[in-house]
């Protein structure tokens, strides 16, 4: 009777509770958890009438002032959607207006192309390590790799396939390959192989519990009838907890290293805490577009190494078109003419352009062999650098830790049977 009671008056104050009005296409709740709407994207704008006023005037704009403007620009962009405007992140927008503009610049002159094709590598470096030392989340090189392919996929089926020297053949191949590459790279950007705190999930789940009356009247989460349970699931997570202590205080020189103040956990071999993505990953190698660990790390390697042989496909064919009868290396350097005509000029260019990419990836592709050949990860090696415990060849190209290096072989077995969950080696599970 007594829960029955209960049920009747939760039921009772939430048909009291006003109910929220459902949103349109165009409103949504800001990061101050009021309604607005996207019309009213360029109201109430008081910190970026500062800054311009500042800036007009000649004074230095405050960097928490920049910060406020960055945040409330990023909380406003939003496109129409049903049941409310979905945001869209920032980061997106300028490789889909910046690469087009630059390119198109770069075509009008050898000169102006060498400038803009040396420029852009050292502006995507740039912001790559401002956002790795601030420790951000960005989708701009996503964004930026996403558009890359379709654009030069553009670029291609517009200047060069009109060209007639491209049969159907080679397009449905050259076609094929960029599809893969997509599904290779969906693939990537799954679960790496996140840790997840047992005791998170039991506080999940206690949040989506229902609210139930005591006997007191006083309100307490729970489903009815579960209070014994959920004292003794306390109970355990308790235990866990000084379980854990007690094995950090037992065995320090192994445990201590490998507790996750961040995640509360004991991470198992060879796993680490990504800064970026805030969470411990198994066999973790490294963070770029996604964060690659165990369970994504052979999609990663088999979307690069379609990608160097897409890439390198397309290369021939734009230059057998745009510079016949000479061979790819020669009309790479040498393609007199080719700024005659700016068809041929902003094809010659886009092949520049990702001649740059694909070496780029082709470098992080042999390193990448080398460490699955060696058995160690890219964070691994980091740290051996760091403490000058690895041994060093070829000029450090191969850092060997030689502490999971079992062979050629074994070592390409092993990582192809990785994510399989297989029996690991004694010798691995102790760091």
């Amino acid at each position: 009777m007594t829960q029955k009671g209960s049920l009747k008056a939760v039921k009772k104050n939430k048909a009291e509770e006003p109910e929220l009005e459902p949103l349109c296409c165009c409103e949504y709740i800001d990061r101050n958890g009021e309604k607005n709407h996207v019309a009213a994207c360029l109201c109430d704008c008081q910190d970026l009438d500062e800054g311009c006023d500042r800036w007009i005037t000649c004074k230095s704009v405050r960097p928490e002032t920049c910060e406020r403007i960055m945040d409330t620009i990023s909380d406003r962009l939003r496109i129409p959607w049903l049941r409310g405007a979905k945001k869209v992140n920032i980061s997106i927008i300028p490789p889909l207006i910046l690469l087009p503009v630059f390119l198109r610049v770069a075509s009008w002159h050898f000169l102006l192309g060498g400038v803009v094709l040396t420029s852009l590598p050292v502006l995507a470096l740039w912001y790559y390590y401002l956002t790795h030392r601030r420790k951000e989340q960005t989708l701009f090189f996503l964004s930026l790799g996403l558009f890359s392919l379709g654009y030069m996929y553009y670029v291609f089926l517009q200047e060069v396939v009109p060209k007639g020297r491209v049969g159907p053949t080679r397009l449905a191949l050259l076609t094929c390959g960029l599809f893969l590459i997509l599904l290779a790279l969906y693939r990537a950007k799954k679960n790496p192989g996140y840790l997840r705190n047992p005791a998170s999930r039991d506080r999940s789940l206690g949040s989506s519990q229902t609210e139930c009356l005591n006997g007191k009247g006083q309100k307490t989460k729970g489903f009815p009838g579960t209070d014994v349970m959920g004292i003794l699931n306390n109970r355990t997570l308790k235990d866990d907890q000084k379980d854990s202590a007690r094995l950090l205080a037992g065995s320090p020189t192994m445990v201590k290293d490998d507790w996750c103040a961040k995640c509360q956990l004991v991470r198992p071999a060879r796993a680490w805490h990504c800064r970026i993505c805030g969470i411990c990953v198994r066999r973790m190698d490294h963070h770029c577009v996604c964060c690659v660990g165990e369970s994504n790390h052979q999609a990663f390697i088999l979307a690069l190494l379609v990608f160097l042989l897409t890439s390198v496909y397309g290369i021939t064919l734009t230059l057998d078109t745009i510079c016949r009868d000479r061979s790819v290396f020669t009309a790479l350097f040498y393609c007199p003419g080719v700024y005659a005509n700016y068809s041929s000029a902003l094809s010659f260019t886009c092949v520049w352009y990702s001649v740059i990419v694909t070496a780029g990836m082709a470098y992080i592709f042999l390193i990448q062999l080398i460490n699955i050949s060696y058995n160690v990860t890219e964070r691994e090696v980091q740290q051996a650098l760091r403490q000058k415990t690895g041994r060093r060849l070829l000029c450090g190209l191969i850092v060997d830790t030689g502490q999971y290096n079992r062979g050629f072989l074994r070592n390409w077995h092993q990582f192809s049977t990785l994510g399989a969950h297989p029996l690991h080696d004694p010798a691995e599970d102790i760091v």
